[in-house]
């Protein structure tokens, strides 16, 4: 596997040295040798090779650098056509090019300590090659293209992995010296391997089936081949041209020592001469700084007024972050506490809601509904409830034809559109032209027809249903909850904060859960309430006249007689208390035990919760209230009701849609919050199972997951928020 090493950057020394050996290779009359050796060059700079072909230099010496690649880009080998020795040792080659062959010229070659894993096959091709020197490399074979190396005298392999020779070495006539470890060698053995170069080779001669023959027989040729002109029938003559071209070598290397220290002593004058330059730049640089420093000085004043503008700007917006942090935390332990509250007076109704349905239950049927006496028919106050019947039938009408437009609008956006558009028109017409009716004549027709009839006692019997009253007061503020968590997890998301974030979801799972277990139960409650209906229809007389009169009548005075008695009975001021906290409900709970101002101000809040007072912050204001008055009547006895003194009973009262929560007081009420699609209507959807209020009623039609959190809807629920 190549290893990659990274690019280092070259010191100043090196480079100057680069650049010295470079014009010195330019001048003329310079030998053939390029030395770049010591330079720390991770590649051969172009110019080398430019250098190398215009100059037709013979010797390239590029040793002890960090070359990972002979050849760099857009560059050829072609440039190094005229190169007999190349030394590349101590480098970090890991691989030579694959055209090495071109080099036809090479005659020495060292790339020993480097990385190698393997020889090209073309380096059969370099068929002047005498000298190869892989020393210290990580090669495991040779190519068999050694074998064409007709003219190698020298091969160094040692310290590598290679453990077999191939057998095409036998071809190679010329070998004289074969350096390796023999330690490792599986192929020779060893001990050929330990008795040296010529037993190694008689052995690939061997094996081959060739017929080995000394290196010297085979070394005249190779030598004519040089250009030396020497006898080839001589035994001396290689001896002599080895020794003259010693000498020439030598000779050559003087002299290139020479001029390599005259041309040390020139550069060590360049170097003077320049230093001399550089005091003189650096006195003028000393006139200029003095200018600068006016200029800094007066830059460095601007920046640290505009940085203590910045640092003070910044402290207001950390102060107004930590505003935001502390009012969202505070937030969401009031949302916190109430849907505990919540949750809690959830689980104590539902264990209350038994007996509730119980006493319903035996209430009916104690004031026996099917039984009509002569004196309750003369006694019907014919024009009053015909009037409430009306009014009655008047709202549930608007909101059934409210609901009904709404639902054939959301279906025929799909399927009909244009037919749609005008059943509507007809039935808002309908509406139109009932609010315009005569009074007397909308009173008449109630009395004359029983089915209006039956429908007003329908929807004044869930009305004033007290279990289902309960239910939908607790939808209401489940509702009103899960608008409130779902505007503070998007003002959360807008603060960039994720804090407390997973009790939030929680919470909205827990209000969502409920939601739709209350939907449950108030159409179980609404099923139920039609069977009664349904009963009662089933036992009335046959032609039983204003049957359903007496019925709505008896609805409206649906109390005991006994309870009545003991509701006229209580305090005016008490009886006012209770309208005044919203609890008007309570009042036959407190008729029935009989609960006085006196009697209340020595009770205690977990008292009320036994009388059945369940909500907790209703607990409290009620005590404080009672306590509060009678303080008042002390100080001024004449506030303080005369003995005996009772409530005059007044026309039935609706009970209110809305039930006082059990938390302590706190404003309960919720911003308008913008549909997150089209960021123009009011939020009026609720999804579930996931709980978000955050899309209109138009946006939410065409979606089929939450926006916020992407989970599938099953069931959309529209709030209808009241002015």
């Amino acid at each position: 596997m190549p290893l990659f090493f990274r690019k280092r950057k070259p010191s100043e020394e090196a480079r100057k040295r680069l650049e010295y050996q470079m014009c010195l290779a330019k001048e003329a009359g310079a030998d053939d040798i390029l030395d770049i050796s010591k330079c720390e060059l991770s590649e051969i700079p172009f110019g080398a090779f430019a250098t190398c072909k215009v100059l037709q230099k013979k010797v390239l010496i590029v040793h002890t650098n960090h070359l990972t690649s002979l050849l760099p880009k857009s560059c050829s080998l072609l440039s190094l056509a005229t190169i007999k020795v190349l030394d590349l040792h101590d480098n970090q080659l890991t691989a030579l090019p694959d055209d090495l062959g071109q080099l036809t010229a090479l005659q020495v070659l060292n790339v020993e300590r480097n990385q190698l894993m393997q020889l090209p096959r073309s380096i059969g091709n370099l068929t002047q090659l005498q000298t190869l020197n892989v020393k210290d490399n990580k090669l495991k074979e040779l190519p068999d293209t050694l074998g064409e190396l007709r003219s190698l005298r020298t091969l160094n392999i040692s310290g590598n992995e290679i453990q077999r020779l191939p057998q095409m070495l036998a071809h190679v006539r010329t070998l004289e010296m074969l350096s390796l470890d023999a330690s490792a060698m599986v192929y020779p053995p060893r001990e050929v391997c330990d008795a040296g170069t010529a037993a190694i080779l008689q052995f690939l001669c061997k094996e081959s089936g060739l017929e080995y023959y000394p290196p010297s027989q085979y070394l005249l040729p190779v030598l004519e081949q040089d250009g030396i002109e020497n006898s080839r029938d001589s035994p001396d003559g290689p001896t002599d041209r080895f020794s003259r071209e010693d000498l020439e070598w030598q000779n050559r290397f003087s002299d290139y020592e020479k001029r390599k220290e005259q041309k040390m002593l020139e550069k060590l004058e360049f170097e003077r001469r320049l230093e001399l330059g550089q005091r003189e730049h650096a006195q003028l640089l000393q006139q200029s700084s003095s200018q600068k420093d006016e200029i800094l000085q007066t830059v460095k004043e601007e920046q640290s007024r505009l940085e203590q503008g910045l640092s003070e700007r910044q402290r207001q917006l950390d102060a107004e972050r930590q505003r935001l942090q502390e009012q969202l935390k505070q937030t969401e332990q009031n949302i916190s506490s109430r849907i505990q509250k919540l949750l809690r007076d959830n689980q104590r109704q539902k264990k209350s809601s038994e007996i509730l349905k119980s006493l319903e239950n035996e209430r009916i049927r104690m004031e026996q509904l099917m039984s009509i006496t002569q004196e309750e028919t003369e006694n019907l106050r014919r024009r009053e409830v015909a009037s409430a019947m009306q009014q009655m039938l008047t709202e549930s009408c608007k909101n059934r034809l409210i609901q009904m437009a709404y639902e054939s609008q959301r279906q025929n956006l799909v399927q009909q559109a244009c037919s749609s558009m005008a059943e509507m028109d007809e039935r808002f017409q309908q509406i139109l032209s009932w609010q315009q009716m005569d009074q007397n004549k909308a009173i008449s027709q109630i009395l004359q027809e029983s089915t209006m009839q039956k429908a007003a006692f329908e929807a004044l019997q869930v009305k004033k249903d007290l279990m289902h009253r309960q239910i939908r007061s607790q939808i209401k503020l489940i509702e009103t909850e899960l608008l409130q968590l779902t505007q503070l997890e998007l003002k959360r998301k807008s603060l960039d904060t994720e804090t407390l974030q997973e009790m939030i979801s929680e919470q909205r799972w827990a209000l969502s859960s409920l939601l739709q277990q209350l939907l449950k139960e108030k159409q179980q409650r609404e099923e139920e309430l039609r069977e009664i209906l349904t009963e009662l229809e089933a036992k009335s007389e046959t032609r039983q006249e204003n049957y359903w009169l007496i019925q709505y009548q008896r609805l409206l005075n649906q109390k005991p007689l006994s309870l009545k008695l003991q509701e006229e009975g209580m305090e005016r001021q008490l009886v006012a208390l209770l309208e005044e906290l919203s609890a008007e409900h309570y009042l036959p709970i407190f008729a029935h035990h009989r609960l006085s101002l006196d009697l209340l101000s020595q009770m205690s809040p977990r008292d009320l919760a036994k009388v059945g007072v369940s909500e907790a912050g209703l607990q409290h204001e009620i005590l404080r209230r009672v306590q509060e008055l009678l303080d008042a009547a002390r100080i001024q006895p004449e506030l303080k009701p005369p003995v005996g003194e009772v409530v005059t009973p007044t026309a039935p009262q609706e009970p209110p849609e809305s039930v006082r929560p059990s938390a302590p007081p706190a404003e309960l009420e919720v911003q308008a919050s913008e549909c997150v699609v089209c960021l123009e209507q009011e939020a009026q959807m609720i999804f579930l199972n996931c709980g978000h209020v955050c899309c209109c009623q138009q946006c939410c039609q065409p979606l089929r997951t939450c926006p916020l959190c992407r989970q599938d809807i099953a069931q959309r629920l529209r709030i209808y928020h009241s002015s």
